[in-house]
């Protein structure tokens, strides 16, 4: 489990350089094009991946973005086989974007009704 930290830490750092440039475009790209690993996922990847990536998120010396924590997620868990969807959402009033994953249409790093509260404008 702790590697598994350590990649998820890697990922937020990755991602979080992305962000820093203000090149969401490549972010989006980069989460798009990431390749579903061959192997068969373990029957408990999705729980492991996002435990990781939620103590990494904890050692993080920053506040952790939700685009930035999705991403990582769904790059780490398309390494372990899971054909992950990084979804972005907004509401209109008050104005507020959000950014979630999803694995065969379940909220995997979010609260499930998450997608009730920030329609979705695009999946990854």
């Amino acid at each position: 489990m702790s590697l598994l930290v350590l990649k998820a830490y890697l990922k937020l750092i990755h991602f979080d350089l992305y962000l820093a440039r203000g090149n969401f475009a490549a972010l989006y790209d980069k989460v798009r094009d990431y390749p579903v690993g061959k192997t068969t996922p373990a029957p408990d990847a999705v729980e492991c991946v996002c435990s990781a990536v939620d103590m990494a998120c904890i050692w993080y010396w920053k506040e952790v973005l939700c685009l930035q924590r999705s991403a990582a997620t769904a790059c780490l868990l398309k390494r372990h086989g899971v054909p992950a969807e990084m979804v972005i959402g907004a509401r209109q009033m008050p104005f507020k974007a959000h950014a979630w994953v999803e694995v065969g249409g379940r909220v995997v790093n979010d609260k499930s009704y998450t997608p009730e509260l920030y329609p979705v404008l695009e999946r990854r």
